[in-house]
């Protein structure tokens, strides 16, 4: 058997050291490399962009929080809160850091009573917040659902229960068409803050006035937001506070309002189509105002539910509609002393001029008749017994005479066809109708005709007026031509502090407006005074039933406006036609006759005759506000039948 030669393997440990050498210096150099990389970041980190990455770190643990201002309350002219705030709990999510939203609701749901509509409305506000700010998930928590949730708070890292200002109305429906709202700031809202300058006062605030009171004096109910800086953890919680710059709350504001007698007023109405509004005549400061019907404004605070708006949008009696101020309707004769004045200022009529009525009047070169209300006429007619009477006729010729310009002029003057200036955005008031003949040509494309004319002076035609457009006119007739601006805003309480009193001394000079009237006879202010004091008070005086046992003396008159126009011949009989075309029942009124504290304007839809329904509802106005007489109960309203203005 041969053997094999085993072969001898010699190690070279001279290269292998040398390899090793080379391996060991190659990771050295590779780690001084990366020590000078790791110093230099940590230069760059700690040195030179010290600043840069220190703020950095600092938002990611430190957060400034922006706090709402408490918004200012709203009182009557006595002090009694008509708007408060209240605290309640809401329920909100960070939607960003939620990974599955919709399992989250099906878990609250079952916890504090989550419903379709918050998430609804979730969704649709979620879009006006930043990224990573809470949103608004359930409002107006129970205690049973907050301590539903606080035992359970742990499986919903991103979603807290938070203590929130809620604007409250007392009175619910009483003083909608006032007070207006608050609601959630929507894309309209949002948009007009940006273009106003104004989104940095609203960065903690969801609410904003949408209507009345509340949108007109917003910059004073608002206030200033605060913040507060706090660290929180990865969850989005509060570690700690760091420091607190407080909000500057909104300033409260004292309306012109009687509540006594607005809440009254209401009742007066209950159930009724009907707008009422109330001014001292003194300075313009408005006392009630109600249309009814109302609506409750606490259901828009946090947002009205669909259903519920579309119920109030189709309801047939309009509860929306603030009949005071959007309500145009034909003032009907109540405009025969402004007519009177203008006629007799331009020498159309003297006080002495005389009109033979037969119960008609016919328009000179044609058979056109325009009838009187009183079908057999009133005889012969001056211009007070006319107003007394309210003789139809008597305007007729005048309205003729005096032509369709210069009636337009004049009535301008009292404010007819324009917004009154009431502290109201422009948008919730309507200028209404005076007619001219610039108007008829722009609305109806047709040119003015004479016969158009005869009907603009018994107020009705074309002309259309609002309740509040009313009684301006009629205080500027009781003050001689001096015209107050209608106004809610008594003061603020800044006012009060400054004059270190309970309530400021109020400069009604604020309020005239520039006489337009020019320098009239003060004998023909006194004559359409004393026509308007026989109307209540005279033997023949249109509303004197009612008035007959008044305490006290007063001026008024009555309208009654048609809905539906009458053909030549038709002869109007209320109780054989559906009460959405019967007339509507007007009256104007002020008391005392010799120092007027109140004036009124009152309009009663489908109410009939204005003398026996709108003066029987002046009436119980004017007793419960000159002598705190509320005993008395309103007859069933009667439906003209011709037979009365």
């Amino acid at each position: 058997m041969s053997r094999k030669k085993e072969k001898t393997v010699i190690r070279d440990h001279s290269a292998e050291a040398n390899l090793f050498l080379r391996r060991a210096l190659f990771a050295f150099v590779t780690i001084i490399l990366m020590v000078i990389i790791l110093l230099g970041n940590l230069a760059d980190l700690q040195i030179a962009n010290f600043s840069y990455y220190s703020t950095k770190s600092n938002n990611n643990r430190i957060e400034i929080i922006p706090i709402p201002p408490s918004r200012g309350m709203i009182y009557d002219r006595n002090g009694t809160p008509l708007a408060i705030n209240n605290i309640t709990y809401q329920l909100n999510i960070i939607p960003d850091k939620t990974k599955n939203l919709n399992e989250q609701f099906n878990e609250l749901k079952k916890i504090v009573g989550l419903t379709d509509e918050d998430i609804e409305m979730f969704q649709k506000e979620r879009r006006n917040y930043k990224a990573h700010r809470p949103v608004p998930l359930k409002e107006n928590l129970t205690k049973k659902q907050i301590a539903r949730f606080v035992v359970d708070q742990h499986r919903f890292p991103f979603v807290s229960i938070v203590g929130i200002q809620h604007r409250y109305y007392p009175y619910g429906a009483s003083l909608t068409h006032i007070l207006g709202y608050i609601s959630k700031i929507n894309s309209q809202d949002k948009q007009r803050l940006d273009d106003e300058n104004k989104s940095s006062d609203y960065v903690a605030t969801f609410n904003i006035g949408k209507m009345g009171i509340e949108r007109y004096y917003e910059d004073v109910l608002h206030g200033t937001p605060g913040y507060e800086k706090v660290e929180v953890n990865s969850r989005g919680r509060i570690v700690r506070q760091i420091n607190k710059h407080p909000p500057q709350a909104g300033e409260d504001i004292y309306l012109s309002i009687n509540l006594k007698l607005q809440l009254y007023i209401e009742q007066l109405l209950a159930g009724r189509k009907a707008a009422v509004v109330a001014m001292d005549p003194n300075n313009g400061e408005i006392l009630a105002l109600v249309s009814s019907p109302s609506y409750d404004s606490n259901l828009f605070v946090g947002g009205i539910s669909s259903v519920k708006y579309s119920e109030l949008l189709k309801d047939p009696s309009k509860p929306l509609f603030n009949r005071v101020l959007l309500g145009a309707y034909p003032p009907a004769s109540t405009v025969k002393p402004f007519i009177s004045i203008a006629a007799l200022s331009e020498g159309v009529i003297t006080p002495k001029t005389v009109v033979d009525d037969p119960g008609w009047w016919q328009l000179p070169g044609t058979e056109r008749r325009y009838r009187d209300w009183l079908k057999w006429g009133h005889g012969r007619v001056d211009v007070l017994k006319a107003i007394e009477e309210s003789v139809d006729t008597y305007f007729y010729k005048v309205a003729y005479d005096m032509g369709i310009d210069r009636l337009n002029l004049w009535m301008a003057k009292f404010g007819y066809g324009k917004r009154t200036g009431i502290d109201i955005s422009p948008n919730e008031e309507t200028r209404a109708v005076m007619p001219s003949r610039e108007w008829k040509i722009k609305r109806h494309k047709k040119s003015w005709l004479q016969g158009d004319t005869i009907p603009v002076g018994i107020g009705q035609g074309y002309w259309t007026a609002t309740p509040m457009q009313m009684v301006k006119a009629l205080t500027t007739l009781i003050n001689n031509g001096k015209t107050y601006t209608p106004h809610f805003l008594l003061y603020k309480k800044s006012d009060i502090l400054n004059a270190n009193k309970r309530q400021p001394e109020i400069n009604s000079d604020n309020y005239i407006e520039t006489n337009s009237l020019g320098d009239i006879n003060p004998a023909y202010w006194a004559l359409a005074k004393e026509g308007m004091h026989r109307v209540m008070f005279g033997s023949r005086g249109t509303a004197r039933k009612i008035y007959a046992d008044a305490k006290y003396q007063a001026a008024g008159k009555s309208g009654t406006a048609q809905v539906y126009g009458l053909k030549q011949d038709e002869v109007y009989n209320a109780h054989k036609i559906p009460e959405h075309l019967r007339d509507h029942a007007l009256f104007i009124a002020y008391a005392p006759y010799d120092k007027p504290k109140i004036a009124l304007a009152i309009v009663l839809e489908n109410g009939g005759g204005g003398s026996s329904n709108g003066g029987a509802v002046a009436r119980k106005i004017l007793d419960f506000y000159l002598l705190g007489n509320d005993s008395t109960q309103l007859d069933e309203p009667s439906p003209n039948d011709g037979t009365e203005d």
